[in-house]
Formats: structure tokens, C-alpha cells, sequence
């Protein structure tokens, strides 16, 4: 790693994760025993280009997280997942180039964040890992009658990390907006965003069911 571009990989784990039907926030949900916070930390630390790891909790779960992630800085999320992120920029120190990655996509391999890194190098501005999309898409109205059908060939389904000049990303975050993709508050900005190829494996975890494939991909693994 270059000394004048350091990395920090910013970590939200403040959400509930309702939908995922756990007793703790799905950042806290284990799969044989490792939390997906664990996991998504230890990829980014594998992936050798992370200079600093900043994750953003639960206030009232921020021992926790530093029990879990020692060499981590934890600080407390807040209301919305932009407040969490910001909350994480304002510890980010001096890291010129920030990778923003959901805790809730465990399995993401360490190469990705490498990829999205040598992209920020080469001078792209912000980056965002993408598969193409393999369902066909409908756009509807609110009653649902079909408007029209996308051509998929130019869509992508976007995965984390997602990674940004710092100065774009607290531009970005200036506002008090909500966003959960923070790639489109860039946007917004007129900043062009280049996709690089995703991964399967990085996945979110959002549903039992997701759950249940990250569980058996791991187990199919040791």
C-alpha cells in the first residue's frame, strides 16, 4: 500500500434487520458460531489493502462490537443508515480512499475488496462491484399494471464494497439525506461511478433464507 493513499474500510452493522426475523441485529447473527460482523471485518482485513477498519453499532452494543473486532475503531450508528455512515466518516482519520461494505454481505471475498481499491488507484472516483442481472425486470405502477421491461443487458445488481475518493463520499454525505445505496447520493453529484465485476459470494444476507445459504455455503467449506 502507497503511504499517501491510506484505506479505510467503514463497516455499518447499526441495522435491526427486521426482515431477517433474528432476536439480535443481523449484524450479530452468527453462522457456525462467527458473527457476520467477524466475517465481513476479517475480509477486509485478508484483503491486504485496508489501512484502518471503522465500524459503526448499536450504541448500546459498541463493547460488543470492539470485543469482536479488536483491532477495529467503534463508534455508535445512528437513526438511518446515511447517520451510520457518517458517523463512520468522522472516524475515518486521514484515509483518502473509503470503502463502504454492508456487514450483512459475510461472505464477500477479500479479492473484491482489492478490485474496488486498484480502481480508486487507477482514477476512478468511486466504484462499485456489480453482477449482471439475471431475472427479467419489470418497471409497475402502483397497481400493479407492468409500464415496461428493462433490457437487463445494461442493468446490474450492485454489491459492497463500494469505494470513494473521501472527499466525494463526505460530499456526498453532506446533506442530511437518506440513502441506502450511497454510490447514488455520488451520483446525485454528477460524479461518475465505474462498475467493476462483482461476486456472487457477496450476497446479502436479508432473509432466513439467505441466512440459510450463507450457513450451508460455510459449511460446505470446512
Amino acid at each position: 500500500m502507497t503511504a499517501e493513499l491510506h484505506v479505510a474500510a467503514l463497516i455499518p452493522a447499526a441495522g435491526m434487520g427486521t426482515r431477517l426475523g433474528e432476536a439480535v441485529p443481523k449484524a450479530f447473527v452468527e453462522i457456525d458460531g462467527v458473527t457476520l460482523l467477524e466475517l465481513s471485518a476479517d475480509a477486509a482485513r485478508r484483503s491486504g489493502v485496508i489501512d484502518r477498519i471503522v465500524v459503526v453499532a448499536p450504541a448500546e452494543l459498541s463493547e460488543r462490537a470492539q470485543a469482536l473486532v479488536p483491532d477495529a475503531v467503534v463508534v455508535a450508528g445512528g437513526a438511518e443508515r446515511s447517520d451510520s455512515v457518517r458517523a463512520g466518516l468522522a472516524a475515518a482519520g486521514d484515509a483518502e480512499l473509503i470503502l463502504v461494505h454492508d456487514a450483512a454481505r459475510a461472505l464477500t471475498p477479500p479479492e473484491l475488496f482489492a478490485t474496488v481499491v486498484a480502481a480508486l488507484r487507477d482514477g476512478a472516483r468511486a466504484v462499485v462491484p456489480g453482477v449482471p442481472v439475471a431475472d427479467t425486470l419489470k418497471r409497475v405502477d402502483p397497481a400493479g399494471i407492468v409500464l415496461d421491461t428493462p433490457d437487463r443487458a445494461e442493468l446490474r445488481a450492485v454489491q459492497t464494497p463500494q469505494g470513494f475518493r473521501a472527499d466525494v463520499l463526505r460530499e456526498a454525505h453532506r446533506s442530511s439525506g437518506d440513502a441506502t445505496d450511497d454510490a447514488g447520493l455520488v451520483e446525485a453529484l454528477g460524479i461518475p461511478v465505474r462498475v467493476v465485476p462483482g461476486d456472487a459470494m457477496a450476497f446479502k444476507v436479508t432473509t432466513p433464507f439467505d441466512l440459510a445459504l450463507a450457513r450451508m455455503i460455510t459449511a460446505q467449506e470446512r
